[in-house]
């Protein structure tokens, strides 16, 4: 049980980056969302406890934050899309 909550942290994190990413402007999507996926990839490890085990769960999580990012991105597209008059 406390492993699928450990994956919870870079999931939902990402899911919101991807929410938060959609509302820019596309110039500044990438910069920003670069700096907060590492961030928070960074995050998870540390806050999980991961890092003292090994520095390479980084290789997962910041993977597994810019995936989860990246659906939320599309989520927030679709809906945006979605809700464009026609």
């Amino acid at each position: 049980m406390s492993e699928i909550v450990e994956e919870l942290l870079p999931v939902a994190s990402g899911l919101v980056i991807g929410l938060i990413l959609g509302l820019l402007r596309p110039s500044l999507r990438v910069p920003i969302g670069v700096a907060l996926i590492l961030a928070f990839g960074v995050l998870a490890t540390v806050v999980s406890g991961e890092y003292l085990i090994s520095w390479s769960f980084l290789l997962i999580d910041i993977p597994l934050v810019a995936v989860s990012a990246a659906a939320g991105l599309f989520v927030t597209h679709r809906l945006r899309w979605a809700r464009r008059p026609r």
